[in-house]
């Protein structure tokens, strides 16, 4: 067997740790008893942090904490629109009637009409017929006078005036004249011999009836009496029954949202976590078949 160098460089995790043993084989000697376990090295300084692992399963949700204080009344918001108007209840019934009020008292008398106005004068009566001339002897008796003459027509009515009080009776209309008195007749020739009495002339026609005098003007209206006084006002009937609420106005816009609050103060750090305990040292490896004594052991790094 020729003799070789070997060496063999161990690195640790550690980024600053390295362990290297060199050494010139010679003969492979009986190993060494195991000496005892030297004391632990000093921790090595912390390395870098690890990138974060995973998110752990959500847990379980917590109780439900106690309610907290109601915050402050957030102010009002806009007024809703107005909702529109309620359809109109139904009528209530008539109330009953009131007694009727007592009857006012009578107004005054109006003042008496006006006089009407007399009447024209009635047309002249016709000219009665001439008596028929007597026999002649001896003088006649002087003829009688002859008839009136007939009445004159009646007037035409006047027209009805407007219905008023009425007045008092109008005047009389005055009487037609009379009418002429006819001629006498001739006076007979004087005769020895008295002769017989002639006839009695016939008797005049009547005269025309005067006509009868216009309607007098009708009187002015008296004045209107006062106003009687006004009856008792009847009882109040029973009110109308309440017409349905109309339907609620739609809802006003939700009012602004409050300002958000101010940040809490950071909770203070958790106290670092207890270290872990060091894990049980591996079982040492078999000596390979070719292991020779390493008199010279170089460790290089931060132990």
């Amino acid at each position: 067997m020729s003799d070789t160098t070997t060496l063999i460089i161990i690195e640790s995790a550690q980024p600053q740790t390295s362990v290297i043993f060199s050494a010139d084989q010679g003969p492979q000697g009986t190993p060494g008893v195991t000496g005892p376990t030297g004391p632990a090295g000093a921790t090595g300084p912390q390395g870098p942090t690890g990138s974060t692992g995973a998110n752990g399963a959500t847990g379980s949700t917590g109780a439900t904490g106690s309610i907290g204080n109601t915050g402050p009344t957030g102010s009002t918001g806009p007024t809703g629109s107005t909702g529109g108007t309620g359809a109109t209840g139904p009528t209530g019934p008539t109330g009953t009637t009131g007694s009727t009020g007592s009857t006012g008292a009578t107004g005054p008398t109006g003042s008496t009409g006006l006089t009407g106005s007399t009447g024209p004068t009635g047309a002249t009566g016709a000219t009665g017929n001439t008596g028929l001339t007597g026999a002649t002897g001896p003088t006649g008796a002087t003829g009688s006078t002859g008839l009136t003459g007939s009445t004159g027509p009646t007037g035409a009515t006047g027209s009805t005036g407007v219905a008023g009080p009425t007045g008092p009776t109008g005047a009389t209309g005055s009487i037609g004249l009379t009418g002429a008195t006819g001629a006498t007749g001739a006076t007979g020739a004087a005769s020895t011999v008295a002769g017989p009495t002639g006839p009695t002339g016939a008797t005049g026609s009547t005269g025309l009836t005067g006509a009868t005098g216009a309607t007098g003007a009708t009187g002015s209206t008296g004045p209107t009496g006062s106003t009687g006084s006004t009856g008792l006002t009847g009882a109040t009937g029973p009110t109308g029954a309440t017409g349905s609420t109309g339907s609620t106005g739609p809802t006003g816009p939700t009012g602004i949202t409050g300002s958000t609050g101010p940040t809490g103060p950071t909770g203070s750090t958790g106290s670092t976590g207890l270290t872990g305990a060091t894990g049980a040292t591996g079982a040492t490896g078999t000596a390979g078949s070719n292991a020779t004594a390493l008199p010279d052991i170089l460790m290089l790094g931060g132990m």
